[in-house]
Order: C-alpha cells, then structure tokens, then sequence
C-alpha cells in the first residue's frame, strides 16, 4: 500500500497546493468539466429503446430485454453515487481532489467500456456492475471531489462557486441526450428487411416468428410502420431477421466511456488547493450579526458532524426536498399530457411534451447556479425557507389547475402548470447547489467535502423513495377513479364493452383491460374524465414533504462549541 501510495504521489493533495499568485477562476472549470460528464447519468432513458431491442433492432424479439430489467440500471447508479460519496467522504479530505478526481475518471469512463461488454455480449449483470455499481461510484466521487476545493477557493462567495459547479451536473443531460441520440443513429445498423407481411411465410414455434426460406427457417421479427420508421434509415412496415442489425449501443457507450475518461483526467489534474490559511485579496471573514448568524468560524470534525442535530436535520431538509423533486421529474412529461391530453389534445401534443422535458433539464441547471448565488446574499436557511414555502405553494397549484382545466379547457391552465412546474425544477436543481455551502456554513470548511458526501445518502433514499411514492399514489388514484367511474356505468353496457360482468373489475383492471379511457367511452353523458386529476394526491403528498422539511429547517442553530474539532480533535 505505501508503495502504490509513493507512486502515486504526484495526485495527493500536498502535492497540488498552489502558488501565491494562482488564479483561483482557472479550478471552476475543471469542476463544471467533471459535472458535464457525470450528469450525463439524468440523459439514462436514452439508452432504454436500444437496450430493448438489441436483437430485434427495429422490435423487440424474443430474447432481448425486457424495460423493466433494464430501468432500474439509473436507479442502482444514483444509489451507487449516495454511498460512495458517504464511504469516501473521509479519503478525499486526506488525499485531496485530484486523487479522487482521477479515481472517479478510472469509474465513470470504465462503467462505461465495462457497460459496452456486457451489451456486445448480452450479459446484463455486466450492464449493472459496470455502469450501475463501478459508474455511480465515479458519480458520487466526481460529484463530491470539487466541493470542498471551491468552497476552500471562494471563502467569499460560497454559494456563486459550488453553483457554478453542480450546475454542470445538471446540464449534464441537456447536453447528453442529444450527444447520445445523435451518436445512437450514427452507429446503427438496420437489420435484413425480407418484404411486407403478406409476402414472407410465417410460422410461430414456442411463442416466436420465423420465415420459412428455402434453406431453413430465420428468426423475424414483424414491425409495423412507426417503429420501422424508426430506425437509422426509415424502413417499410413487414418482417426483419433477428440478429442481423445493430442498435449501436455497445458502440455508444464505448465512445462514451473514452470521451469521458480523458475529459475527466484533464479535469481533475486542473485541479489546485489553496495555502493553508489563504483568503482572497482584500477579503475579510464576515463579522457575526444578525445576517449571518449562521456562518461559523469554526470547524468540525467529520466523524464528529454525524453526532450533532444539525447533520441530521440536513439530511431531512435535502432528502424531503429531492424526494419531491425528484418524483415529479420521473413522471414530469406524462403527467402533462395526461392533465391535459384529454382537455387540450392540439396543445399537449408528443413535440410539446419532448419540449416540457428539454425545458426541465435547463431551468434545473440554471436554478443550481440562480439559488446558489442566491444563497451568497440571503443566507442559506432562507434560502431553503424560500423552497419550502413557495414549493408547497406550487404543488398545491397544480391540482387546483388540473380541476380547473377540466372546467374550463383553457390554456391558462396550462401556462399555469408550465410555470409552476419549471419554478419547482429550479428549487430542485437548486437545493442540491445550497447545500455544501449550508455545510461550510454550519461545520466549517475543513472536512466539508467528506460531510457533503455523507449527506448525500440523502440524495440515494430520495432517489428510490420519490418515484416509488410517485408511483404508488397514482396508481392508487387510478384504481380509484375506475371504480368510481364503474359506479356510474349500466351494467349491461360495461357486459357489452367488456364481455365480463362487473363484479369481475378487479380482475380486468389486473389484466389491463378496464382503463379510464375506455370506461369514458360508455359512461353517462356530462361524466367528467378523472384522467386530469390523477396526480393530486400526489402532488398534496409532496407539498406534505416540504412542510416537513421547512418545520427541519426551522429548527438548525449553529453548532454547540462542545463539537468544535479544537475540542474533539485538539491536534489536528
């Protein structure tokens, strides 16, 4: 080990202390570089159709993946990132940014390649361990190894610096998704076409379709007309041999990984820490008054933080804080159209919707560097107050829009929804900038890298906890709304539309084939579609969490001095 760390040297932290006359402005690029790469993971839904239909191609044949086995790749990764950054918290301050940047290069862009194999060779437990478990540790290292170099660097600006930063990991996938798409296309290659349906003898064994050709039998898949106008060059609606075309996701993700490592390792050997004891020119520590109270002088040892309340209320402000804005990112452009696809079809259209998701991703990045910076002039704690307060505010305007709409369709509505959802993206984007400020803040600058990193097992609990509320609240509102629709419906219509009597609805909710949409086909005239009003519980659910999390906030003082490291740790 001592002689692994001799060669290895050059990347420790006393080996990059800088000079006097650094400029401190040449190491926020080197982190934004890093976030660009790594927030690429937002951009994940990307890969899904490809990885679907590896085989198939232009459909999905019998072998290929199914969505569910290949979704919950992003969901392993963002957890991947919340412990990672909470176990290596503690080496980054002892071994510094450029170690761990380098480490984190050596994960993401390797994730990526090991990702590449298990794709080329069909093996999806090599797709989870290189991008979902070996990828989201370089996630959580790449995410927390700037944070305490620029909160060290921008004593004076503290919030402007690590927005600067995190913003990056959210523009990572406004950048991403077309980078992704674009080279997707690039290298597919559209399977055998053998001629329309009519025209190619077809057999089914075991469930598959072959083509019966003159020297044996082929594996084909049937495409309709919208998924062969699909592929790279737009095909004809008929059959396709199994096997013979590529999605180019193999391809993709090695032309990734590659990218991302030399991006990565450029960046991290940019990176520089200050002097012991430097401050910028000029710049003196702010004297405590009533406007920042909060800013302590002292420091706080990192095993230390987890035993005082105020670590503890962090996580709950950040965890119930990313809960909810994480959760209506996941659904975001559905829930649009479904709010609205019923009352204002020629507005919520599919390009309408594709616009809604790009516009998340930007006014998510740009709400990590406006709070932020923010924060630098109103505090932290009001910051996160103005979250909370506005946010619960927001979601419950979201129901009374969606009742509204359904009223009265009108694209004020609309405009409503569009706008408060955006505002809620950027308290999103922005609570995760706050943060590592609000912890320089609270514990002081010496451990606040390894505190960051501990506190993002927040981020990891959100990042399941959200969408599985999400999910369960909705569905339970559908469930709801059917039955209740089902109440109103004569019997012997619902026999006739469903050829099953109404005493068996549970079982053909189960099966899928009792929707709303289709029970509002036979219902009563004057019956209002619920569809608009599915997302209500769990938009209240969600202004719930924030409550919680403004009372969490309310309550964080300044650290007792009794757990000041001249205290606990007197020779450091």
């Amino acid at each position: 080990m001592n002689l692994i760390r001799t060669l290895l040297s050059f990347l420790m932290k006393d080996k990059i202390v800088a000079s006097t006359n650094f400029n401190r402005w040449l190491v926020p690029p080197a982190s934004i570089a890093i976030h660009l790469c790594i927030g690429s993971v937002y951009a994940w839904s990307i890969f899904n159709p490809a990885l679907t239909k590896e085989f198939g191609v232009v459909s999905s044949a019998a072998e290929d993946w199914s969505l569910s086995s290949v979704v919950w790749i992003f969901s392993v990764a963002i957890v991947f990132l919340g412990l990672s950054a909470a176990v290596a918290g503690k080496w980054l301050e002892e071994v510094g940014p450029r170690c761990v940047g380098v480490t984190a290069a050596f994960l993401w862009g390797g994730g990526f390649i090991i990702g590449s194999v298990g794709i080329s060779t069909h093996q999806l437990w090599l797709v989870y361990l290189g991008y979902g478990v070996l990828g989201g540790c370089g996630l959580g290292l790449g995410y927390v190894s700037p944070v305490s170099t620029l909160l060290r660097w921008f004593p004076d600006k503290r919030g402007m610096a690590t927005g600067m930063a995190i913003m990056g990991f959210g523009g990572g996938a406004m950048i991403g998704a077309p980078l992704k798409t674009f080279l997707l296309e690039k290298f597919a290659i559209a399977p055998t076409y053998l001629g329309p349906e009519s025209a190619v003898n077809l057999i089914t064994e075991g469930g598959r379709r072959f083509a019966e050709m003159a020297n044996g039998k082929l594996e084909v898949v049937v495409a309709s007309a919208s998924e062969a106008s699909k592929l790279p060059i737009p095909g004809e609606a008929g059959v396709y041999v199994v096997g013979t075309g590529n999605t180019g996701a193999a391809s993709v993700f090695l032309t990734l990984g590659i990218v991302y490592f030399v991006i990565m390792m450029v960046a991290a050997f940019a990176y520089r820490v200050p002097p012991k004891d430097w401050q910028p020119e000029g710049w003196t520590p702010p004297a405590k008054d009533k406007t920042n109270s909060m800013i302590s002088r002292n420091h706080v040892h990192i095993d230390q933080a987890l035993k005082t309340p105020q670590f503890w209320l962090l996580w709950i402000v950040l965890c119930f804080n990313v809960t909810a804005g994480i959760g209506v990112i996941g659904i975001a452009k559905t829930m649009m159209t479904e709010i609205f696809g019923t009352t204002l079809p020629t507005i919520a259209t599919a390009s309408f919707a594709g616009t809604y998701v790009l516009m998340i991703s930007v006014f998510n990045m740009c709400g990590r560097f406006f709070w932020a910076s923010t924060s630098d002039f109103i505090g932290r704690k009001n910051t996160y107050h103005c979250f909370f307060v506005l946010g619960t505010l927001l979601y419950l305007s979201i129901p009374f829009a969606a009742s509204a709409v359904s009223a009265d369709p009108s694209i004020t509505w609309l405009i409503m929804f569009y706008g408060a959802s955006m505002i809620i993206f950027t308290m999103y984007g922005g609570g995760f900038a706050t943060i590592p400020a609000y912890l320089a803040d609270i514990f002081g600058t010496l451990h606040v890298g390894g505190i960051h990193g501990r506190l993002l097992t927040a981020w990891a609990t959100a990042g399941v906890l959200g969408p599985f509320v999400i999910t369960y609240l909705r569905n339970m509102s559908v469930e709801s709304a059917i039955h209740d629709l089902a109440s109103k419906i004569d019997p012997a219509a619902f026999e006739a539309k469903f050829n099953a009597s109404i005493s068996q609805l549970n079982e053909l909710i189960a099966a899928k084939t009792v929707t709303v949409s289709n029970l509002m086909d036979i219902a009563p005239i004057g019956t209002i579609d619920p569809t608009s009003g599915l997302y209500n519980t769990t938009m209240y659910a969600m202004a719930g969490l924030l409550v919680i999390g403004f009372f969490a906030n309310l309550m964080i003082r300044p650290v007792n001095e009794k757990h000041h490291v001249e205290k606990t740790h007197p020779n450091l």
